[in-house]
């Protein structure tokens, strides 16, 4: 490996760490919500609101990182998101209640808006022919910490159970979720400090008028020669647009004609990628496989599996996003989508819950467990009507508390069914529009709006986030598994009609090509 392409991928593997932090920031909270929700008393919606608080956080933070970017630069920014990550996992881990708990992860949300800046500084720092793979090393980045997140969920979970006296000695088994949190800490202190290392993005030295650093900062990344046409695109695209670059005029920019294109694609995969419903599986992922009625213990393990698929289908999705293409991966993978989530509706929906004579005399956990002899041999047709009989017959908190169980005694359904349609959807989304979309954000607009576009569409992705982690545990309370994923699949078909007919295909072309490729056919006179 040449020195040029060294640098390029070391600081593109600095950059897109923020993505590995964000992922184990996201899905550490996984495992938390059963013991949260009974420190803490909550219910669906409030737990919603802990899980998707970064969510918000990061809405209110897009409204600035644009501004931010282009002001202090694409590494201050990012600096300053690493800080933020540190602080909140520090006060996510010791919060004393709900409230506070919502303010250290809503502090943490701010920096989520990393992965946009991510995003743009290594689509701007990379050659283009290297650009799609290093831009997807965020998204690789963050299936990892998808992953470590929950392996690091499922030991703490076994270590509060194993009774040893070191463990108790540090709180583990009275503190569970604390110490799941409190993991991110050191992640994100090394993250702050490597980012120290990495140069300022050339676009925006070229942004702010300093030319000279800029082809410093090229010379790292690209052969020499290179440097002085790379230059002349950049200017070009600066000189060839209204020199009002403020935030408004960029705005404007976005939402005029010539890019009507760009916006439609922009708008559409911003939207399609978090409708999938790929957060409510991500982040709540023991209590979706925990309808599995494979008990809890279990479900804490399978969530494994969903880190482990992504990580092989994001690496694989990296490999052939140069090769195969933005379009053809889009297009398909979200057909593959619908189709997984098809598979789990049908499983879902064909379930029926029913408890035996047997099995009330096995759940000794459950306090008073002759309660449940009014629902022996009662047949249910759906986990809604069975929860509900639950929480009739012994209660909402012990309806709450012991799920996992209930729903393992109680079950009649294709688990494995169920087991390969999920994980043929987390494959689908890390092959296709989960790393893709970013690709096509750090390739689609121009140098001259890029700095507000990229976050503004981030913001646009983030909002559908937040509204999925918030109201996924309403929708599974009040509408059921089934229902809420056919609403999912029903969104995503919209979404594959959209871009079949708008979406272009953008490998291998420079920034300035793709802007021509996206530009409006003018009509022959």
């Amino acid at each position: 490996m040449n020195s040029h392409k060294k640098n390029a991928f070391t600081y593109a593997t600095i950059v897109a760490m923020g993505g590995f932090v964000f992922g184990l920031d996201a899905a550490l909270i996984s495992g938390t919500t059963k013991f949260i929700t009974r420190d803490f008393s909550l219910n669906e919606l409030e737990l919603g609101s802990v899980v998707g608080a970064p969510a918000m956080g990061v809405l209110l933070a897009l409204l600035f990182v644009g501004y931010a970017c282009n002001k202090f630069g694409r590494k201050t920014a990012l600096i300053i998101a690493a800080a933020f990550y540190l602080v909140s996992a520090i006060c996510s881990a010791i919060a004393p209640s709900y409230w506070t708990l919502i303010a250290a992860r809503f502090l943490g949300g701010l920096a989520f808006s990393s992965i946009s800046m991510a995003s743009m500084y290594i689509g701007e720092i990379a050659p283009p022919k290297w650009r799609g793979k290093l831009v997807s090393m965020t998204q690789i980045n963050i299936v990892v910490g998808l992953s470590a997140a929950y392996f690091i969920n499922y030991l703490i979970l076994g270590l509060a159970d194993s009774q040893a006296s070191w463990v108790e000695t540090l709180g583990i088994n009275e503190y569970t979720w604390r110490w799941m949190l409190a993991t991110e800490v050191l992640f994100a202190l090394i993250w702050l400090i490597l980012l120290f290392f990495i140069p300022r993005s050339p676009a925006w030295l070229v942004f702010m008028g300093r030319t000279e650093e800029a082809e410093a900062t090229l010379r790292k990344v690209i052969p020499e020669n290179e440097v002085s046409g790379q230059i002349a695109e950049m200017k070009h695209s600066l000189e060839s647009v209204d020199q009002d670059r403020s935030m408004l005029a960029q705005l404007k920019e976005i939402f005029s004609k010539p890019m009507r294109v760009t916006l439609i694609i922009a708008m559409t995969i911003a939207i399609a990628q978090q409708a999938t419903g790929i957060n409510a599986i991500l982040f709540y992922a023991p209590t979706i496989f925990e309808q599995l009625g494979i008990g809890t213990d279990a479900a804490f393990a399978q969530a494994i599996y969903i880190g482990l698929v992504s990580i092989v289908f994001t690496v694989l999705g990296l490999l052939l996003v140069d090769r195969i293409g933005r379009r053809p991966m889009i297009i398909w993978g979200m057909v593959w989508i619908v189709l997984s989530l098809g598979i789990c509706y049908y499983g879902f929906k064909t379930a029926n819950y029913s408890i035996s004579k047997k099995a009330v005399s096995e759940m000794t956990e459950i306090p008073n467990s002759e309660r449940l002899n009014t629902l022996v041999d009662n047949s249910y047709e759906s986990d809604i009507t069975f929860k509900t009989a639950l929480i009739e017959t012994i209660g909402e908190n012990d309806a709450r508390d012991y799920s996992g169980l209930l729903l393992q005694k109680a079950a009649n359904i294709n688990g494995l069914l169920i087991l390969i349609g999920i994980l043929s959807f987390i494959a689908a989304f890390h092959f296709s529009v989960g790393p893709v979309m970013w690709v096509l954000f750090s390739e689609i607009f121009p140098i001259s709006n890029r700095g507000i576009a990229i976050p503004f569409f981030v913001l646009v992705t983030s909002t559908v986030s937040y509204l999925v982690q918030k109201f996924f545990p309403w929708q599974l309370a009040t509408m059921g598994i089934s229902a809420t994923l056919l609403f999912y699949a029903i969104t995503v078909v919209i979404g594959l009609v959209i871009l079949y007919f708008y979406l272009k295909e953008t490998k291998n072309l420079t920034i300035e090509e793709v802007q021509l490729v996206l530009a409006p056919k003018k009509k022959l006179s």
